[in-house]
Formats: C-alpha cells, structure tokens, sequence
C-alpha cells in the first residue's frame, strides 16, 4: 500500500512539500530513496523545483506587498530588519545559504524582495543555493536509510516506523517553532 501512494504521489508532494518549507519531507523523500520506492536523482529534482518556486514567489511577494505585508505582521517585522542588516554586509552568501538557516529560511527571500537586489541575480543564486540544498538534505535522507539498514538486519519491517518518527520529530519541531512565533505575534 506505501509503495502505491508514494509511486503515485511522491514527487508531486515532495515538490509541494519543499515549496512551503521542506527539510522533514525532504528527508523522508531521500529514505524512501533508499528503501527503493523513488530515485533519488527525481527527488533531488522534485526538491530543487518546489524550493526555487517557493523562494521565488515569496521574493516576489516581497518585491510587491513587502511593506504592507510587514506592518501587518510584528513578529516578521523584527526579523526582516536582522535578514535586512545580514543582507546588508553579506548579501552573496545570505542568498545561497539561508535554506540552511533555520527560523530565517521562510523570511528571508521575502526580505530580499523589499530591497533593490535584481529579479535576475536573486533567481541565480536562489537557483544555486536550490540545488546545493536539494542535494544535501535529499542525501542526508538516503544516508538515514544507509544508517537504518547497518542498525537493523531487516530494514524493511522497520521501514514504516522510521518514516513515521522522522515525521513527528520533524513535525514536533515544526509545531514548536509555530508555537513561538505565534506567541512572539502575540506580544
């Protein structure tokens, strides 16, 4: 049955998955890589596709809505002035590493959308750090399938547990960050 819904749906959830916020998925998508359910190149492409998407519309948004978007929103605002000041002084490496950067992934390309950095070297380097991000965090998943397998004898009765935990962990994770912003919103 696993097998059935990921054949069917797994690329297309992963690039949506990636789109709005990625990491869990992503991973999840790299093991199931491993356990032989998808490939792992087409999921680093799924991955690099919903990524870029999701950064590029949320340039633009900022590009467009950027200051109306921050006046309604207090807890944004705060963290779009510290992404503004990293900007700032290293705008070549916020733009390729802030994937990496967790609590400032979703708002910094949203930030670059406000300033006068160009449409064309934000696609670039948006692209470039995509595609580093994809590969990395798409291997770490197939490389917790490599580690699953060395741990267990039969990987593949365990398979749907481990799935399952790396999805509440990343779950809890994400519950817990929505929780503080909620309660930063709030003050």
């Amino acid at each position: 049955m696993i097998e059935e819904i990921v054949a069917r749906f797994g690329y297309p959830a992963l690039a949506l998955g990636t789109l709005l916020e990625g990491e869990t998925v992503l991973i999840v998508a790299g093991f199931a890589a491993h356990q032989g359910y998808l490939k792992l190149s087409w999921v680093i492409i799924a991955a690099f596709i919903g990524s870029l998407a999701g950064d590029q519309l949320a340039f633009f948004l900022g590009r467009h809505r950027g200051g109306a978007i921050l006046e309604r929103h207090p807890s944004w605002k705060e963290k779009a002035i510290k992404v503004d000041l990293l900007i700032g002084r290293h705008a070549l490496w916020i733009m390729l590493r802030f994937r990496f950067m967790y609590g400032m992934r979703t708002i910094t390309p949203f930030v670059i959308g406000t300033t006068r950095i160009s449409t064309l070297r934000f696609l670039a380097l948006n692209a470039a750090g995509a595609l580093v991000w994809a590969v990395a965090i798409g291997c770490l998943g197939y490389l917790c399938g490599t580690t699953a397998e060395a741990l267990l004898r039969n990987v593949r009765r365990a398979e749907h547990w481990i799935i399952l935990a790396i999805i509440v962990v990343g779950a809890a994770v994400w519950l817990f960050y929505f929780v503080r912003k909620q309660k930063a919103d709030v003050r």
